[in-house]
């Protein structure tokens, strides 16, 4: 039994949103974590034992500019491009610029010009470009389903034309729990379940002896599952919408994957594989160009419409089309030329050239076409009329399970749906363990922590105080077991690029010079988490072989980078100032020209822990001239403001991805105003890249790519990059098919799906 969920990438995030692509159960955290693995009293962490050298006069690679005079003798040699000085040496073309109309609307003109040049690059043959996307926005402009789509429906060729000319390659379809099956063949269990639950998870040894224990699956004939069980789940979120087209949090992932459908999965290894429980074949041409799906005949949506290909087609067009604001969900799905359904079952995707995120760029969500088709012309953003808000609150779905009970900011109950395994009578696929699953909404960390130990919930993941000094006494060990493993998410200090105060680079380097990383680790983090360097996890195939030096606190240094940058505390008040362009609408165009104190508010989530994270930056900052005031707000506003790019600087997080390229909708240019790029980052150096990427077929060259882009990115600075965080869960002991991946225990094949609780401890 498998359980399907649209990943689009690196899912969720800490406190932003997260985040695509599955998702831990922090407050907005994502869920794919990341880290060093210890035992309980911590990982060794790399903490002060790299050092970052940063040469002030280095930042500027071959820019060597440093009066305004050069910049007015740069911009004659170079025929007057501003955008190279306006990323490299903002304060001094500030200063040249002034208060001169003339130069600011030549400005601006670049500004936009550029955006839309590197924002359309690679998109030659798709319609998504800056400017069609634009058009989508403008009222005057008439809904078109799939105005997006870049062939025409008369474009598409006959089935049988392209039976005989595609040389078909069966991918494989399987079952994920059949794949954990022969994988624990292979792997002797370290203790039995007795054994383990017996057990303090106080060292590396016993924490392998847990997690082998409560991993094993239940038996073939399910003899030893209770499937009149319920599982209590806890999230720290709220669902804001069960579309899954909407899905941006970690809770919402949760539960789109457990009520939706989908035809493809992918296993701990992210090897993606065609799903049984969906389909019967899937079939790729030799040239890479086509994919062809056939489904079963006994799917069927929970209001007892069947399921078709036909759904397949309308959900593409539906993403594909202009004017409904699904951008995550778009990026990825945009590389495909059009989907077709041949007939009930039949559906091909067809694809613009022979690329190796081919695979994840067919894995969009699935919604009922006979739901949505007359609706979402009148209401295109599938979330305002009467009708969408009905449907949000009581949805179609294709999955396993149906919501039954949605009490905001409290509870969202699922039931296992009988429709989904049995059909006339007769098994089709394998039965759901849980009769009921509830996420029970706590955002406060010990009150999470409380109701766990209650009994109230079944799992949670803890918190680094939680697991080193709350969770090691006899109350705890009563009723619960604990168990901790690498996962691949890091969490980090976001610097809008579009802010007056973070164009420079320069200045993003100061800020993590600036910040007090040690006790990062040490206070907040308990030694349990590494040192972040970069997007990719240190065990990741795609992180570099020499990972570049984490940052060390170097107040010194920080200070001569905010010098050489132009910030300088010229009226005598101890706060730094400097000539800067503002952007008061964080739209990539600029208002004015003006000196500015540096004083900004960095934006969080409400958590305690992530409030004192802030608040140590603000300490630091506080030392070298600069005001930080930490802004802790509720996280669908953080979701809203993060999304429309209105902070200056974010805590957050993000977690892993199925493909390296998943990260291009955070980094690349188009990501700005179509994906998740809330820090407004640009470089078309980085853009390239990403097409690369998806271009190269040969894994070792493909792999080098994405360790350039890490090392670029790192040497950039968008992202301050605080640590890798570890998955801490603890479960109730009635709880058994718990294992782990880079994406955590649950969002990747089988992952929830293996979760059952054992007839003796009901």
């Amino acid at each position: 039994m498998t359980f399907f969920r649209k990943l689009s990438f690196l899912l969720c995030f800490a406190t932003l949103t997260v985040i695509a692509s599955g998702c831990s159960r922090e407050a907005g955290d994502i869920g794919a974590a990341n880290g060093g693995g210890g035992g309980s009293n911590a990982v060794e962490t790399e903490t002060g034992a790299d050092t970052l050298e940063v040469k002030p006069n280095a930042v500027l690679g071959s820019v060597k500019i440093t009066t305004v005079a050069e910049v007015e003798q740069e911009l004659k040699d170079n025929g007057g491009n501003m955008i190279p000085l306006f990323e490299t040496v903002p304060n001094l073309l500030a200063e040249y610029v002034g208060q001169d109309e003339d130069k600011l609307a030549t400005l601006n003109k670049q500004l936009k010009d550029s955006h839309v040049k590197r924002s359309n690059l690679g998109q030659e043959k798709t319609k998504t470009t800056e400017q069609t996307v634009d058009d989508g926005g403008d009222e005057n402009v008439p809904f078109q389903l799939g105005d997006l789509v870049p062939m025409a429906d008369d474009e598409f060729p006959e089935l049988a034309d392209l039976d005989a000319d595609a040389e078909w390659v069966d991918k494989p379809v399987l079952d994920a729990m059949d794949l954990m099956r022969q994988r624990q063949e292979n792997e002797e269990a370290e203790a039995t379940i007795e054994e383990a639950m017996a057990l303090v998870n106080d060292s590396p040894v016993n924490n392998s002896k847990i997690r082998s224990a409560l991993g094993r699956l239940a038996s073939l004939d399910g003899s030893n599952a209770d499937f009149n069980a319920s599982w209590s789940r806890h999230t720290a979120g709220d669902v804001r919408s069960t579309n899954p087209l909407m899905a941006s949090s970690s809770a919402e992932f949760d539960v789109s994957g457990l009520i939706n459908f989908g035809l493809l999965g992918f296993d701990w290894t992210f090897t993606p594989y065609g799903s049984e429980d969906g389909i019967v074949s899937w079939q790729t041409s030799h040239d890479g160009l086509f994919d062809k799906i056939v489904l079963r005949d006994d799917l069927i949506w929970s209001d007892g419409t069947k399921i078709t290909a036909h759904d397949v087609e309308f959900s593409y067009k539906v993403i594909m089309t202009s004017k409904v604001p699904v951008p995550a969900v778009r990026s990825g799905t945009d590389q495909l030329l059009g989907v077709k359904a041949y007939d009930d079952r039949t559906v091909v995707f067809f694809h613009p050239d022979s690329l190796a995120t081919n695979v994840w760029n067919i894995l969009f969500p699935i919604i009922p076409k006979h739901v949505f088709e007359a609706s979402v012309a009148e209401d295109p953003t599938m979330q305002s009329s009467a009708y969408h808000v009905e449907k949000d609150e009581n949805p179609v779905t294709g999955g396993a399970y149906v919501i039954t009970k949605r009490v905001r900011g409290q509870e969202i109950t699922l039931e296992r749906r009988e429709s989904y395994h049995t059909i006339d009578g007769a098994q089709v696929r394998a039965i759901p363990y849980f009769r009921n699953i509830r996420f029970t909404i706590i955002e406060d960390p010990n009150t999470a922590l409380l109701s766990l130990k209650k009994g109230d919930i079944d799992e949670y993941q803890l918190t680094p105080p939680q697991w080193t000094d709350q969770t090691g006494d006899e109350e705890f060990y009563s009723k619960n077991t604990k168990a901790y493993d690498i996962e691949w998410v890091y969490f980090y200090f976001g610097w809008n690029n579009r802010s007056h105060f973070f164009r420079d680079v320069r200045v993003r380097k100061a800020m993590g010079l600036a910040y007090d990383h040690n006790e990062l680790l040490t206070r907040h983090r308990n030694n349990l988490d590494e040192a972040a360097r970069g997007i990719f996890h240190s065990t990741s195939p795609w992180s570099p072989a020499t990972l570049p030096e984490s940052y060390k606190q170097d107040l010194d240094l920080a200070e001569e980078l905010l010098a050489e940058a132009g910030w300088e505390d010229t009226d005598d008040d101890g706060i730094l100032d400097g000539m800067v362009f503002i952007d008061d609408g964080f739209d990539g165009q600029i208002d004015s020209v003006q000196r500015v104190p540096f004083k900004f508010t960095i934006v969080s989530s409400n958590r305690p822990d992530r409030v004192a994270m802030c608040e140590l930056l603000q300490e630091n900052l506080d030392q070298i001239g600069i005001e930080c005031s930490v802004s802790p707000i509720e996280f669908t506003t953080l979701q809203d403001r993060s999304r429309n790019h209105q902070f200056h600087a974010q805590f957050g997080g993000w977690g892993t991805g199925t493909d390296p390229d998943t990260s291009e909708n955070l980094w690349a240019t188009k990501a700005i105003d179509s994906g998740r790029n809330y820090v407004c980052y640009s470089s078309p150096e980085i853009d390239q890249l990403f097409i690369d990427g998806k271009y190269e077929l040969d894994p070792d060259k493909r792999r080098e790519i994405y360790r350039q882009i890490h090392l670029k990115l790192y040497e950039d600075q968008p992202y301050t990059w605080l640590y890798y965080r570890n998955a801490y869960f603890a479960f109730n002991k009635e709880l058994r098919g718990v294992n782990f991946s880079a994406r955590g225990p649950y969002s990747y094949g089988p992952g929830e799906s293996s979760i059952f609780k054992s007839p003796a401890m009901q």
